[in-house]
């Protein structure tokens, strides 16, 4: 089922390094990428970026690429707006930031939440074909046993539960 990702922009963008340099032009690589992972995964994206020093009066939405793009208003942070669409969507929403507030907010929600450089990996990963089989690494046998006490049950090479959970939700992605 197609979730509704909602991305810090600025917060992701920071992650590449390109940030400096040349805004404009990191901003439209970036939209272009996204464009290209929402037509691989086919999850509505929204990215929502910063104008509230230099930004419009009002809000400012934009389609790039079949991917919704927000400049907040003068004055409002993109946190706000992006914690305005979390208390929209709810459970059906993803979010990407590593901004804390954000992330305390769209858990509050029930919302999934992806940090900036978890989602950075898979943005920039390449799209595989449909025949190709993924890479798994080998087992060296270079395990450490550890020591359980008695009071320990279950297999001890198994991820707890919470673990397991997330890294099924993150293969969606």
């Amino acid at each position: 089922m197609p979730t509704h990702l909602i991305i810090d922009g600025y917060n992701v963008l920071g992650l590449t390094g390109k940030f400096s340099n040349r805004l404009e032009s990191a901003r439209e690589e970036f939209l272009r990428a996204l464009g290209s992972y929402r037509h691989r995964t086919g999850h509505s994206v929204t990215v929502v970026f910063d104008g509230w020093q230099q930004g419009q009066p009002l809000e400012q939405h934009e389609h790039r690429a079949g991917v919704e793009v927000i400049y907040s208003k003068r004055g409002e942070k993109a946190d706000q707006v992006i914690q305005r669409l979390v208390r929209e969507y709810g459970s059906d929403c993803a979010v990407v930031s590593s901004d804390h507030e954000i992330v305390n907010v769209a858990r509050s929600h029930q919302a999934f939440v992806m940090r900036a450089q978890e989602f950075a990996g898979k943005l920039s990963r390449p799209t595989r074909s449909a025949g190709a089989v993924p890479y798994k690494e080998l087992d060296m046998g270079d395990d450490v046993r550890l020591d359980r006490g008695a009071e320990k049950k279950g297999n001890p090479r198994k991820l707890p539960k919470s673990q397991r959970r997330r890294q099924n939700q993150l293969k969606r992605f």
